[in-house]
């Protein structure tokens, strides 16, 4: 196959912004360069993160739920949830369902993704 995943793309208000608070989530890097234009999260470095995270200032807010969300997943789920909402993130809906358990929350511009209790 000739096709990869190179990158997840956040559309936001402030790049350099956001990318700060999913660099504390993923315990990797800003990558050199952020602006409040553009930012990206384990490009480059010594541990480069596959897919990259890269987030870029669109001129129109984000209006109803994603479409597309990140789940995460860790073995020390409890710890994992408090750590993320003390970097900013907020705490929506805790589910156990389909033989999973979860929690929603949204990043500090209110993009929704999940972690998930797990093997992480």
């Amino acid at each position: 196959m000739s096709i990869s995943f190179a990158q997840i793309v956040i559309d936001c208000n402030d790049a350099a912004g956001l990318a700060a608070f999913w660099s504390g989530v993923l315990g990797a890097p800003v990558d050199p360069g952020a602006s409040p234009y553009f930012a990206t999260v384990g490009r480059t470095g010594d541990a480069p993160l596959r897919p990259a995270w890269m987030f870029i200032k669109v001129p129109e807010p984000r209006v109803g739920k994603n479409r597309v969300h990140a789940d995460l997943v860790s073995s020390d789920w409890t710890g994992e949830i408090e750590r993320v909402v003390g970097l900013g993130a907020t705490r929506v809906a805790e589910f156990d369902e389909f033989g999973t358990r979860w929690v929603t929350l949204t990043d500090p511009e209110g993009n929704v993704f999940d972690i998930g209790a797990g093997m992480g």
